[in-house]
Parts: structure tokens; C-alpha cells; sequence
């Protein structure tokens, strides 16, 4: 008969131990910047943001004279927000983004919780009013402009999209038949619903083939891989390839991505549209200054000029409150009550 092996607990004091893998070495402690990278991801916070924090606490540690921050408090915070200010010039906005970064690494990274830090005064910044382009003029900057790039400042104009939010599409986000745009975490993480223009969807179908056409060698040259967001590369392995999560903007090459270390091909830059609406501007001899971001402007002035009610106009901005108007513009009158409902076939401002 087979006999049962012995699985009674032997005592712990019969057990030797080697000292060395008993006791680990310690790691050693991690660098601050680093830490402040750990407290920003571990709060979703955007790359931007990581980006900008991480900066703005070396710039601070710099001015310094590279004095660790455990040693400094309200009155050398204080003279680097003053330097800022004063020798450099900054905007208020900008004075308020480094205060920001500052707060940060004081309350998250290093757990000091000073009374000072809620009695530093910040910067107020001042209300302007927006530039807006006229219809005649937004038409002609978009002459001047022609392919990929002039696709994303037309598609800026007609749907009122941020920069980045048009950057940032993904094949999937677009609804051709039903001529909408699904805006993905946009400004405060928030999801919306914009138009897509008539005029603008053979365009747009001709340029997802061609995007098509590049990921395909993509995949053939062994990538065809895209970030995705929130651990989904992890959860679903094949997303990462697939057509429907790939940029509708894509770059012409590929990049390191700076988190993961993986080749990637990232969506366009948005400097590169940025220096295109620039110099077309001047081409175009329009003497005010042009931004992506002022397409945005003339769409929401643009509409209601037509005749779109204001709140319509909200829901396809994506605010809350409404579009402030430049009041000294001859083409910005205020809406003529109770507007006629229009459809959204025509919701493009220069539309035909």
C-alpha cells in the first residue's frame, strides 16, 4: 500500500534564512520630479499637464539656487511668482499656472499643509474679447489653405471644434450617415455631439481612405499600433491595430511615445496647423491675428448672425455659458428673437 506523504507543519525555528535575501537591499528614494510624475498620472491628469507642472517646480527649484523645497516657503515662493511678474513678463495666466504647480507639489508631493499657501495672492486676469473673422474673411483664409491642413481648419470652422478635439478624432468618432461628430474627452473630459457639414463629407472620405492607405504598411512594416487611453491596450490587446481607434489626423511619421516607450504614429502636431492658418492669414491679408482657435470664434458668432438659437449654439460648443461676442465688430449684431429652427444639414456657417 502507498503511503501518504508527511504534510505536517514543521516548526519555523528548524528553518534557516540566508541574511542577504532576507533583507533587500532598499531601493533607493525616488528623484522629486519623478515623484510629482507618480502623484500627476496617478490622478489622470493630462500629459500637458504633467508636462507643465514638472516644469514650472525645476524652474522654481532652479531660481533657487537648486535649494530642495522643504526648505523654502511663503517668501521664496512668493519672489519667484514676483519674478515672473515683473522681470519676465508673463501673463496673469500663465503667474497662475506656475502658482498652480507650486500648490501641487507642496500638497500632494510633499504633504505640507501651510497656511501660506491659500494667502498667495493670484493674478487676475483680465476679460478680453475674443477676434473673430468675418464671413468674407474666413473665407478667404480658407482658400489659402489646401490639403490636410486646410481640411482641419475647414473642419474647425464648420463644427466649432477645438484644435486639439479635431486632432484627436478617431476614425470611430465620425457618423457619415448621420453627419455627426462624436467629440471625445474634450474640455473637462466631457463628450459631445457636433455637426459634420455637407460640404465637407467627400472631403473627409477622401482623406480616411488615404489614412487608410498608410495604415495598412503600417501593419505590413510590423506597427499600425495608436495609444489608447485608460489601460484599453491592455484590456483589449487587438484595439491598438484595429481601424476604427486610428487617428483621422495621423503625423507623417512616427514617435516614441514619452510615457510607454512605444513606437507610435501620433496624431498631427497642432503647431503645424498653427503656423498654416498664420501664414495663410498673411497671404490672405487679413491684418488680425489668426489662431486655429479663432475659426472656433467665427463659427459660434457666424451662427448666431444666421439666426441659430444660443443655446443650440452652446450644445455644439460644448459651454455652458454663452459665446461672448465682440461688441465693436460691424458684423456682430445680437440674434433676432425666437429664431427660425434650422436643420443640420446647413449648420455649417459658409455652407451653400
Amino acid at each position: 500500500m502507498r503511503r501518504l506523504p508527511d504534510l505536517t507543519p514543521r516548526p519555523l525555528s528548524n528553518v534557516t534564512f540566508d541574511k542577504e535575501t532576507a533583507d533587500p537591499p532598499s531601493a533607493p528614494p525616488r528623484r522629486l520630479l519623478d515623484r510629482v510624475r507618480d502623484e500627476i498620472r496617478l490622478r489622470h491628469y493630462s500629459i500637458r499637464t504633467e508636462t507643465a507642472y514638472v516644469d514650472w517646480i525645476r524652474r522654481f527649484i532652479v531660481f533657487h539656487g537648486k535649494r530642495h523645497p522643504d526648505g523654502l516657503g511663503a517668501v521664496q515662493v512668493q519672489e519667484f511668482l514676483s519674478h515672473l511678474a515683473v522681470e519676465r513678463n508673463v501673463a496673469a495666466s500663465t503667474q497662475n499656472q506656475a502658482k498652480s504647480a507650486l500648490l501641487f507639489l507642496y500638497r500632494e508631493v510633499l504633504c505640507i499643509q501651510l497656511p501660506w499657501l491659500d494667502e498667495i495672492v493670484a493674478a487676475r486676469v483680465p476679460n478680453r474679447l475674443p477676434v473673430v473673422l468675418t464671413p468674407s474673411e474666413t473665407h478667404a483664409l480658407l482658400l489659402e489653405l489646401s490639403g490636410t491642413m486646410g481640411l482641419v481648419a475647414s473642419l474647425l470652422y464648420g463644427t466649432g471644434m477645438r484644435l486639439l478635439e479635431a486632432l484627436r478624432l478617431r476614425i470611430k468618432d465620425i457618423e457619415f450617415e448621420r453627419r455627426e461628430i462624436l467629440v471625445r474627452n474634450g474640455k473637462g473630459g466631457k463628450d459631445r455631439v457636433t455637426v459634420l457639414p455637407e460640404n465637407l463629407l467627400l472631403p473627409l472620405k477622401d482623406h480616411v481612405l488615404r489614412v487608410k492607405v498608410l495604415h495598412d504598411k503600417d501593419l505590413a512594416a510590423g506597427f499600425g499600433t495608436v495609444w489608447l487611453p485608460n489601460a484599453l491596450a491592455t484590456k483589449y490587446p487587438a484595439a491598438p491595430r484595429s481601424w476604427g481607434w486610428q487617428w483621422v489626423f495621423p503625423a507623417a511619421s512616427r514617435s516614441i511615445d514619452p510615457r510607454s516607450g512605444a513606437e507610435h504614429r501620433h496624431h498631427l502636431h497642432e503647431s503645424s496647423i498653427q503656423r498654416s492658418v498664420s501664414a495663410a492669414a498673411k497671404r490672405a491679408g487679413i491684418a488680425k491675428p489668426c489662431s486655429p482657435h479663432i475659426l472656433r470664434h467665427s463659427f459660434a458668432t457666424h451662427l448666431l448672425q444666421a439666426g441659430y438659437d444660443i443655446r443650440t449654439v452652446q450644445e455644439v460648443l460644448g459651454r455652458s455659458d454663452a459665446p461672448q461676442l465682440n461688441p465693436t465688430s460691424p458684423q456682430s449684431s445680437p440674434p433676432p428673437p425666437d429664431p427660425p429652427a434650422r436643420s443640420r444639414q446647413c449648420a455649417c456657417p459658409w455652407a451653400p
